[in-house]
C-alpha cells in the first residue's frame, strides 16, 4: 500500500566520514540523501546489484520502490511525480530492452522540461562494445533527448555523478538526466564518502536566472504604453512557481491572460482576465486576442507550432517581450523586441519591485475597450458542451468531472479528450499534467500513478481515450498491487478520435486504420480482471451518479464513458492557417437546444449562461 513516506529511522551517515561500500549502495544512499522517497522501476539482470541494495534500503525505511508492469510506465510515473511536486522524479530499468523501453518517457520529459533522473543497468565494463546479452548503447541512444547523461566507469564517481545529475535536472531549464551503471560497478567495493546535495560545482554550467535590468525597464515602458496587451504564459511559469507574480502583473495593468497547454494552472482560469488556452484547439477569444494584440508578453513559453499556427501571422501586430530561462528559446521562432533571459519568477519579482518603486498607478481605462472587445468575442464564441438527447457528449463528461472534483489533479492522455479537458477543466498550479510537446499516448494513467504516489491524500483523475488507454493498460496491475487510488475515465468513442477528425477534415473521410471498435476489450471486465473497480456510463442519466460513485470509492476505479462517436473537437486552427482562421466555431447558442454549462463557484449549482446571479444561492456569476 502507498502511504506518505516517513523519515528513515536509520541515522544518516556523517557526511564527512567514509565507509566500505559497493557502487550500488553508494547510488541508493546518494538518492536518499537527495530526498528521494519513491522510485518507479522494473528489475533485470544488469541492474540486480542496485535492486539488492534497494531491498536493504526499503527494509530500513525512508524509500519505497513501485514495481510497474512496463518500463515505459515507470518513466511516465516519475514524470507525473515531478510535475505534481516540482521535485525530481526517479525511475530504474535494466539494460537492453529495459532501457530502450524508457526512451519514450525520457523524450516526453525532455520536450516538456521535466526534472527526472533515470538510472539504467548496463552490462559489465569489460563487455561493453562486445554485443553482450542485453547490451544497448543507451547513452548514445538518448543523447538527443536528455539534458545530460553519464556512464559510471568507476564506483568512486557515483556520489558525485548523482549530485551532479540532480543539480542539472532541476536547475536552469529542467530536464531528464540519465545515469548508466555497468553491473560490475554496482558490485565493486570502495571507500565511499557521501557528497552534500547541491554542493557540486560545474565549470561552464551557469544558467542565467537574473534578468537584465535595462531590458526589464524597457519591458515596463512597453507595458505602460500598450492599449491591447496580452500575457502569453507557458510551462516555464509552472516550473519556476511564478503563479502569484503573473496574477499580480495581470491585475496591475489589467492585462488579459492566455496560457499554453503546458501553462494551464499558472493563472486562475475563473478570473475575469483569463481567456483560457490559445492555439490549435484554444478558445476562439484567445486566438482572436493574440491576433489583435499590440503587445504580447511571452512568459516561459516557446512559440510552439501548435500555439502559433502560421508563424508569420502570429501576433503580427504586436511588439513582443519574451521572458525565458533558456537563451536558445529566445528568438528561436519569433524575434522579440525585448528579450529577457532569466528565471521567470525572479524576473517578474524584479519587474514588480520596479513598478512598486515607480509608484505610477496605471489607468485601468487604458485597456478597457480591449477587455470589452475580448468579452464580446467570449460571448459570441463561447465554449459549449452540446447535448444530444440521451447520448453523452464527451464535453459533458469533462464538465461533470470538473464540477464534482474542482480541486483534483488531472492527468490526460493525448487526442480529442486531451483538448476537451484543456478547454473545460479549470486547474490550479501543477494540477494539470499532460504530455504536450511529444504528445505521448499511454501517458495518462502511469503519470496519474506517479502523482497519487507523491500526493496520496489528493484526488487524482486520469482523463483518457479508448485508444490511448490501451497503450499502457497493464499499469492497472500496479494500481491494484499498491492500492493506488487513481480514478481513470475513458472517453470512449471507439476511435483514435483526433486521427479520425483529421481524416474527416483533410483526407476525404478515408478512415484508414483509425477505428478501434473491433478488438476493443470490455473495460469493466478488464478492470475486474486486474482487481480494479469498473464502472460503465451509457447515457446522460447515469453521468452524475457514476462520477460521484467513482470519487467516493476507496480504491482505483476505471470508468468507461460511452460517448457520441463522431463528435469533433472545435475550435480548430487548420495546419498552415493563422490563429484567427478557425474552423468549427459555434454560432451564438440557442438556449433551448444548447446551453453554455456554467456552475456557481459558491454552491456548485448548474446555471445557464444567461443568468447574472445564481438562482440557488444568489451569488454573482
Amino acid at each position: 500500500m502507498i502511504s506518505p513516506m516517513q523519515e528513515s529511522p536509520q541515522k544518516v551517515q556523517n557526511i564527512q566520514s567514509t565507509q566500505r561500500a559497493t557502487g550500488a549502495f553508494a547510488l541508493i544512499d546518494s538518492l536518499k540523501r537527495h530526498g528521494v522517497k519513491h522510485i518507479f522501476g522494473y528489475p533485470g539482470g544488469a541492474i540486480l546489484p542496485i535492486y539488492d541494495a534497494l531491498y536493504k534500503a526499503e527494509a530500513e525505511g525512508g524509500v519505497q520502490h513501485i514495481l510497474v508492469r512496463h518500463e515505459q510506465g515507470a518513466s511516465h510515473a516519475a514524470d507525473g511525480y515531478a510535475r505534481a511536486t516540482g521535485e525530481v522524479g526517479v525511475c530504474f530499468a535494466t539494460s537492453g530492452p529495459g532501457a530502450t523501453n524508457l526512451v519514450t518517457g525520457i523524450a516526453t520529459a525532455q520536450m516538456d522540461s521535466i526534472p527526472m533522473v533515470v538510472v539504467t543497468g548496463q552490462v559489465p565494463r569489460g563487455a561493453i562494445g562486445s554485443d553482450a546479452f542485453q547490451e544497448t548503447d543507451i547513452f548514445g541512444i538518448t543523447l538527443p533527448i536528455v539534458k545530460h547523461s553519464y556512464v559510471v566507469r568507476d564506483p568512486r564517481q557515483m556520489a558525485g555523478i548523482v549530485a551532479e545529475a540532480f543539480y542539472i535536472a532541476q536547475t536552469g531549464r529542467p530536464g531528464p538526466v540519465l545515469i548508466d551503471v555497468p553491473k560490475d560497478v554496482g558490485l565493486e567495493e570502495f571507500d565511499y564518502k557521501p557528497i552534500e546535495p547541491m554542493s557540486v560545482k560545474l565549470p561552464g554550467y551557469k544558467p542565467t536566472v537574473k534578468g537584465n535590468p535595462r531590458q526589464i525597464n524597457h519591458a515596463i515602458a512597453l507595458m505602460r504604453k500598450a492599449k491591447q496587451p496580452l500575457l502569453y504564459v507557458g510551462g516555464g511559469a509552472i516550473s519556476s512557481g511564478a503563479h502569484a507574480e503573473i496574477h499580480q502583473l495581470a491585475e496591475y495593468f489589467n492585462i488579459p491572460v492566455t496560457t499554453t497547454l503546458m501553462g494551464k494552472g499558472a493563472f486562475d482560469e475563473r478570473h475575469a482576465l483569463s481567456v483560457g488556452m490559445l492555439g490549435m484547439h484554444g478558445t476562439a477569444y484567445a486566438n482572436f486576442a493574440v491576433s489583435e494584440c499590440d503587445l504580447l508578453i511571452a512568459v516561459g513559453a516557446r512559440f510552439d507550432d501548435r500555439v502559433t499556427g502560421k508563424l508569420d501571422e502570429f501576433a503580427s501586430r504586436a511588439k513582443v517581450i519574451h521572458i525565458d530561462i533558456d537563451p536558445a528559446e529566445v528568438g528561436k521562432n519569433r524575434t522579440p523586441n525585448v528579450p529577457i533571459v532569466g528565471d521567470v519568477k525572479r524576473v517578474l519579482v524584479e519587474l514588480l519591485r520596479r513598478l512598486d518603486e515607480d509608484n505610477q498607478t496605471p489607468d485601468p481605462s487604458k485597456t478597457l475597450a480591449w477587455r470589452q472587445r475580448i468579452n464580446r468575442w467570449r460571448k459570441d464564441y463561447p465554449l459549449v458542451a452540446p447535448t444530444y438527447g440521451d447520448s453523452l457528449s464527451p464535453q459533458e463528461v469533462i464538465v461533470e468531472l470538473g464540477r464534482q472534483a474542482p480541486d483534483a489533479y488531472f492527468t490526460t492522455d493525448v487526442g480529442q479528450h486531451q483538448m476537451w479537458a484543456a478547454q473545460f477543466l479549470k486547474n490550479g498550479p501543477r494540477r494539470w499534467i499532460s504530455s504536450a510537446g511529444l504528445g505521448t499516448m499511454g501517458y495518462g494513467m502511469p503519470a496519474a500513478m506517479g502523482v497519487k504516489v507523491a500526493l496520496p491524500y489528493e484526488t487524482v483523475i486520469c482523463v483518457s481515450g479508448d485508444a490511448s488507454f490501451q497503450m499502457n493498460l497493464q499499469e492497472l496491475g500496479t494500481l491494484a498491487h499498491y492500492g493506488i487510488k487513481v480514478k481513470t475515465v475513458i472517453i470512449n468513442n471507439g476511435w483514435q478520435g483526433m486521427v479520425r477528425q483529421w481524416q474527416q477534415a483533410f483526407y476525404g473521410e478515408r478512415y484508414s486504420s483509425s477505428n478501434m471498435e473491433v478488438g476493443m476489450p470490455d473495460f469493466e471486465l478488464l478492470a475486474k480482471a486486474f482487481g480494479v473497480k469498473g464502472i460503465v456510463i451509457r447515457d446522460r442519466g447515469e453521468l452524475e451518479e457514476s462520477v460521484a460513485a467513482m470519487l467516493a470509492y476507496d480504491g482505483p476505479v476505471l470508468v468507461d464513458a460511452r460517448v457520441k462517436r463522431d463528435e469533433n473537437c472545435y475550435p480548430m486552427v487548420a495546419p498552415g492557417k493563422s490563429n484567427a482562421q478557425m474552423i468549427g466555431l459555434p454560432k451564438q447558442p440557442k438556449l433551448e437546444k444548447t446551453v453554455e454549462l456554467m456552475y456557481c463557484s459558491s454552491c456548485g449549482a448548474k446555471n445557464p449562461s444567461t443568468n447574472a446571479f445564481c438562482p440557488e444561492c444568489g451569488a454573482k456569476l
